[in-house]
């Protein structure tokens, strides 16, 4: 089967896209497919990958707010590189131009809008949470649903990354056609990395000893990851706890960040760690993972997190809430600083060796990305059964 990607979120810079879909090209390719992703770029060409699949670059102009981006402007060379192509399937996530463009498409493939995250959830709730709830908003921007309800008439199916997606779109009124959690690359991650000299040494940096507990944020510094209801959360039940927290990230909020812990002697901001194996390490010889954002449609730090034994302390909504467990996990009410603390006592209050043993245990059932791709392929073929009347097209591997 051939895929085609229409998709201005990827780009030689950019972040959870880019290796989303380089590591999908790789493992679609081990499965016997091809997946293509039709890209925005600073000129026209054609960037073959090792092992199958490609960028189709077409020349676009840059996105005035992220030059790290660039965003189609005209329907017509997209039209040109699908004729091109002959997709079975033509995947899109962007709910501007491409949409259109996708659904104007006059080919014979299967149209697939594939959503990775809520603008509504990632923009006018978080700017607006101080003023209204997140249900204001939803009602404020229902003429948002309804776009969306148009150009997805055009479309084949509606298909999201997880059920928190899939959750928020009906909550709405939408037709939600298939949920496909992502996966992450279990490779990396593992309860039997844990080494406790590298955790009593990570204690002494936060000025803790080494029966104290060691919570880490991992992320970027952004308004979105609701880092400062982290840091307060931390500091409030550091009164009653010997807890310190590690904040691994970067980005626009890291002045604000280092700011607000100025004098904290527990809490440390450590630049990001790009040595996979280290960062693996750390991540299994810490005490549980704490997360703030109720934004995130999938969760992804906190499923790395549980693939290496972490329990997980984070908010009631969004993508996190659909993993935690009360087995190995504690939620708190979103956006709520005093809710957070309580949780991080509850955690630390309950037996330790039970806990961690029960998120060694669920480490274990941690989707990886080749079980997303094989899920996503099998579903797939039933659409081209179901939709086309034929017969499934093989699906080698498929879970």
């Amino acid at each position: 089967m051939r895929i085609v990607d229409v998709n201005e979120f990827y780009s030689p810079t950019g972040g959870g896209v880019r290796t989303y879909l380089d590591r999908k090209m790789g493992i679609l390719a081990d499965l016997g497919h091809e997946l293509i992703v039709v890209a925005p770029g600073a000129g026209d060409g054609v960037e073959e990958r090792p092992g199958g699949g490609a960028i189709h670059w077409i020349k676009a102009p840059p996105l005035l707010l992220d030059r790290n981006y660039r965003i189609f402007v005209k329907d017509e060379p997209v039209w040109a590189a699908l004729d091109r192509l002959a997709p079975d399937i033509v995947e899109n996530s962007s709910p501007w131009l491409p949409a259109w463009t996708v659904a104007h498409w006059k080919g014979d493939a299967l149209k697939v809008f594939f959503a990775h995250g809520d603008l509504v959830g990632a923009y006018p709730q978080r700017w607006l949470d101080s003023v209204a709830t997140p249900h204001q908003v939803e009602q404020a921007f229902a003429w948002y649903t309804r776009y969306m309800g148009r150009f997805l008439e055009h479309y084949d199916a509606f298909v999201t990354n997880g059920p928190a997606l899939a959750k928020r779109f009906r909550r709405r009124g939408l037709r939600v056609d298939a949920s496909v959690p992502l996966g992450i690359e279990r490779d990396w991650f593992s309860p039997d990395l844990r080494d406790e000299k590298l955790r009593a040494s990570m204690l002494a940096q936060l000025g803790l000893p080494p029966e104290g507990h060691l919570l880490l944020g991992l992320g970027r510094h952004h308004k979105e990851k609701r880092w400062p209801l982290v840091i307060d959360a931390v500091e409030a039940a550091a009164n009653d706890l010997p807890v310190g927290l590690m904040l691994l990230g970067d980005g626009p909020q890291r002045k604000q960040l280092e700011a607000l812990i100025a004098g904290s002697p527990h809490i440390r901001i450590f630049r990001p760690v790009y040595d996979r194996l280290r960062l693996s390490r750390i991540m299994a010889s810490c005490d549980a993972l704490i997360h703030g954002s109720d934004a995130e449609p999938f969760g992804l730090v906190a499923w790395e997190a549980l693939a290496s034994g972490l329990p997980l302390i984070g908010p009631d909504e969004g993508g996190f809430a659909e993993i935690a467990d009360p087995l190995f996990a504690e939620t708190y009410a979103a956006r709520d600083t005093l809710s957070a603390a309580d949780a991080i006592r509850r955690l630390f209050g309950r037996d330790q060796g039970i806990l961690r043993q029960a998120a060694r245990v669920a480490s274990a059932r941690v989707r990886s990305d080749e079980d997303h791709a094989a899920m996503l392929m099998d579903y797939y073929a039933r659409l081209f059964a179901t939709r086309r009347g034929g017969s499934p097209i093989a699906t080698p591997g498929a879970a």
